[in-house]
């Protein structure tokens, strides 16, 4: 009989392959245990009593608009009132718009929920500090500190205070980018442009185990309010009195506990720092990302930072298939953290008369099976037509950037509960298996759909996918009293086309369209 002692001094040839068996086995068991199996099952669920249940009423959709601003040094946050939403409330979801002026930081941050941020324009560089991962770059050692080095002093305070930090990431206009509850995070905007970002927050996911509203827990700054005297209870309430953590400790423990000044921690706690909650870097952050140039370094190439050899997973690195590492804390740190929507080569369908889809899910963003939120990218030409359909297994949050459209929303006693226009900024809750079709106007329709799973799957009413094409034609002609020849119209008349419609006229009579976004 072989122990655990014996199997770690087997060769690493006959251990590497049963710890990637290993590997794969827990990759797989997550994602059906943990992540809920079934792409038709999501770990969401009321928070409430049963009585809370029958107050989620959808009789009313309303579209909505940023109804107040929160201004800080570098740029604002945008909210709509959504506390005053059944829909929302019910849905288990909090939105809002920030826009990140040039050179602004975004401070760090962390939430009490999986959120989602969708880049509408510009672009700058994102971190997070995932719990568990370890500092991947490191800043480049200048002459002096390889001398100290040599001689044997590797443990001198310069040599101590090298940057180490987790690998940053670039993001850009049309990325999706999924941040885990609870995981402390920061955004920079180093281009010419405002960075314009929405965010979508699951506050009904299992991950959130604190309360059903939005809470987000600054590490540094003192957010501001410049609309306390709104009537907005929740959130008037939280931003008012908006400290970051720090403001909360006593600064002898904090002083102790990091071992710096009262004076340092003072600065922490950042009470009388009046800049809000995105602030102006003036000269610019330093050199974030690799450096293109890793031989020979030069010294003023001392605040570059190279990444080290992260791929390689912690248990290899060690020399050993037995390590204490967790295994699954390698896992989240290999995952990637963006994606782009807004590419068209990227689509996942496309009509040339009639727009195109583009999708981020658990199949292509792994790392949506821990958010289990995901995002779709529509953009429809002028006056066509996205069918008639129904999400089985989520909510959906539309978010408007650009042109205008038609929406009519239908729900299960076959009522209209939204009859009415959509334009730029604006959004629009539509409930779980709420039917839905949208129709662009003559500028075109573009937005960005939320929705609660990682794998979200829309029924569609018409087309080559739809029900109806899934019907036998006897089934159809019977259901809704026609003849079999109109029934053969009402499954086939679409053709091929799926999901985005071209309108009902002729090829040649199709206007190029190109859509402006701001």
């Amino acid at each position: 009989m072989v122990t655990g002692v014996q199997t770690c001094a087997l060769p690493i040839s006959t251990i590497l392959p049963l710890c990637l068996g290993l590997l794969l086995f827990f990759q797989v068991s997550m994602a059906q245990f943990s992540f809920g199996g079934s792409p038709l099952q999501s770990p969401r669920g009321f928070r409430g009593d049963q009585d809370s249940r029958h107050q989620c009423r959808f009789e009313h959709l309303t579209a909505l608009e940023a109804t107040h601003q929160q201004r800080s040094e570098a740029g604002f946050t945008e909210y709509y009132n959504i506390e005053a939403r059944n829909e929302f409330r019910c849905a288990g979801v909090s939105v809002r718009r920030l826009v990140v002026e040039s050179k602004g930081l975004v401070l760090p941050m962390y939430a009490n929920a999986h959120k989602l941020v969708y880049i509408v324009q510009g672009r700058g560089v994102f971190g997070m500090a995932l719990p568990g991962c370890p500092e991947t770059f490191q800043s480049v050692r200048s002459p002096f500190e390889q001398e100290v080095a040599t001689a044997g002093e590797a443990q001198s305070s310069i040599q101590k205070m090298r940057d180490e930090h987790q690998q940053l990431h670039q993001f850009h206009q049309g990325d999706v980018i999924a941040v885990p509850a609870g995981v402390a995070h920061w955004l920079y905007n180093n281009g010419d442009s405002p960075v314009v970002a929405f965010t979508v927050i699951d506050t009904s996911n299992n991950a959130n185990q604190l309360d059903p509203k939005r809470r987000e827990f600054f590490l540094a700054g003192k957010p501001r309010s410049s609309w306390q005297q709104q009537s907005y209870s929740y959130q008037t309430e939280q931003l008012s009195r908006n400290q970051n953590i720090f403001a909360g400790f006593s600064p002898d423990l904090l002083s102790e506990a990091l071992s710096v000044s009262k004076q340092t921690v003072l600065r922490l706690q950042g009470l009388s720092d009046p800049r809000g909650a995105i602030i102006r870097v003036e000269n610019g952050l330093q050199a974030l990302q690799p450096s293109l140039q890793v031989e020979p370094v030069k010294e003023e190439q001392t605040q570059a930072y190279l990444p080290t050899k992260q791929l390689q997973p912690t248990w290899l690195r060690s020399g050993g298939a037995c390590g204490q590492q967790n295994v699954l804390d390698e896992i989240m740190c290999a995952f990637k953290l963006r994606k782009n929507i807004d590419n068209p080569q990227s689509s996942d369908i496309f009509n040339p008369h009639g727009g195109r889809i583009t999708r981020a899910n658990s199949q292509n963003f792994p790392i949506l099976n821990i958010i289990q939120m995901s995002a779709t990218r529509i953009v429809l030409q002028n006056n066509a037509l996205l069918t008639p359909h129904w999400t089985v297994n989520a909510h959906t949050v539309m978010y408007v950037t650009a042109g205008q459209g038609h929406i009519q929303v239908v729900d299960h006693r076959g009522r209209s509960v939204f009859d009415g226009e959509l334009h730029q900024q604006q959004i629009l809750l539509i409930p779980q298996n709420f039917a839905v079709v949208v129709k662009a106007r003559r500028e075109g329709f573009a937005w960005v759909s939320f929705k609660t799973n990682h794998n979200a799957v829309d029924s569609q009413i018409a087309g080559k996918a739809s029900i109806l094409r899934a019907l036998p034609v006897d089934v159809v002609a019977n259901a809704y009293r026609l003849s079999r020849e109109d029934s053969r119209h009402v499954k086939f008349n679409r053709g091929d086309e799926m999901a985005v419609f071209a309108p009902r006229r002729g090829p040649q009579q199709y206007a190029e369209w190109q859509i402006n976004e701001k």
